[in-house]
């Protein structure tokens, strides 16, 4: 073999080095990215689901055990937000059709029908965040009243 095809040999795989240690890096910058845990994942999962089935009780749980996991904590906010949020308007919704009520009796089937659509949203958004946080994404419901930040 010649010295010259030596040196190309030499410079190809110098320029192969260099490549895989560029990609290497790459890889190392996704690397640190932060990943959640499957422990979180579930915990935020039994939050969505929790609040589906009893409504405040388990987010509150978990806000209040959980205290070492930001990610189980914004969800458990994010969920009681979302419970609060409907308690005060189903209580707005109920005065609302007693008042309609006592003016004329078939109006307040309209704030019945408005508490029908929020329980079918209550339904899809609790499902929803159980689907986000099984992929480890963030979830916000996008009319809550945030009173815990």
């Amino acid at each position: 073999m010649s010295n010259l095809d030596k040196e190309a040999i030499n410079q190809s795989q110098s320029t192969e080095n260099n490549n895989f240690g560029t990609n290497n890096s790459n890889i190392v910058k996704s690397s640190t990215t932060t990943t959640l845990s499957q422990d979180s994942k579930n915990m935020g999962i039994l939050n969505w689901l929790g609040c589906l089935f009893t409504g405040f009780v388990i987010p509150l749980v978990l806000l209040l055990v959980k205290k070492d996991d930001a990610y189980v904590q914004s969800q458990a906010k994010e969920a009681l937000n979302m419970c609060i949020s409907m308690i005060i308007a189903y209580i707005g919704l109920w005065v609302v059709a007693f008042v309609f009520g006592a003016i004329f009796a078939p109006l307040a089937m309209i704030p019945l029908l408005f508490m029908g659509v929020m329980g079918l949203a209550f339904l899809v958004f609790c499902v929803l965040g159980a689907i986000k946080c099984s992929s480890g994404e963030d979830f916000t419901v996008p009319f809550n009243i945030r009173l815990l930040k």
